[in-house]
């Protein structure tokens, strides 16, 4: 056999192991979106509930006050965009790159945030984070999330999925925990003060669970 088709076999093989690519099928590109965007006026604020957006590169663009609950924005590109006000319920985001996003007050009640990536999430609009401004993820799945130095003081987090989450160095204070599953979650440097945290699932499987100063 030729070294070329031995190469091919091996890829192959390789792609057999990984199982089948996420497939995805978005009803507008990202030029849509943006002219859709540019359209609006003053203070306007885009429809998008329900599209199908799974895999664009939305990164750095304006969704402010925008509807996109129910939307499929399933590994897509949102470095840097900005969702604060949004409404962004029952979304799917999994797999979605956030690094950077804006979630100032955003919505993400019942989303599906697994395998997301939320580094360094913006969730204020100063130095300090208020109450006000903390973004609602009640019942919200970040199962295997990555949330590592993720700033989420004051968050609405009621029963929402962190099982597996890496949580490393993130900042919780004040958060709402309540009835949250953590199970195997790794909370290492971590602060969780002031966060209500006594009802959450699986507390005993935390990798380097701290809870001075949780109640």
């Amino acid at each position: 056999m030729s070294s070329t088709r031995i190469r091919a076999a091996a890829w192959l093989s390789t792609f057999a192991l990984l199982g089948p690519l996420p497939a995805w099928s978005a009803e507008l590109t990202r030029e849509q979106v943006a002219e859709r965007l540019a359209a609006l006026p003053a203070g306007g604020r885009i429809n998008l509930a329900g599209k199908s957006l799974g895999g664009l590169d939305l990164s750095r663009l304006d969704f402010t006050g925008g509807d996109l609950h129910g939307a499929d924005l399933s590994g897509a590109n949102l470095f840097a965009a900005k969702f604060q006000d949004a409404n962004l319920s029952g979304a799917n985001l999994s797999g979605a790159s956030m690094g950077i996003m804006n979630v100032i007050r955003a919505d993400l009640t019942d989303a599906n945030l697994s395998g997301a990536q939320m580094f360094g999430l913006v969730t204020s609009s100063g130095m300090e984070t208020s109450r006000k401004e903390a973004p609602i993820m009640v019942r919200a799945n970040l199962s295997g999330a990555e949330l590592g130095n993720a700033l989420l003081r004051f968050a609405n987090l009621t029963g929402a999925n962190l099982t597996g989450a890496d949580l490393h160095q993130a900042d919780f204070i004040g958060a709402n925990l309540a009835g949250a599953n953590l199970t195997g979650a790794n909370a290492a440097g971590t602060n969780f003060e002031a966060a209500e945290i006594k009802d959450a699932v699986g507390l005993e499987s935390v990798k380097g669970l701290d809870r001075k100063g949780a109640r």
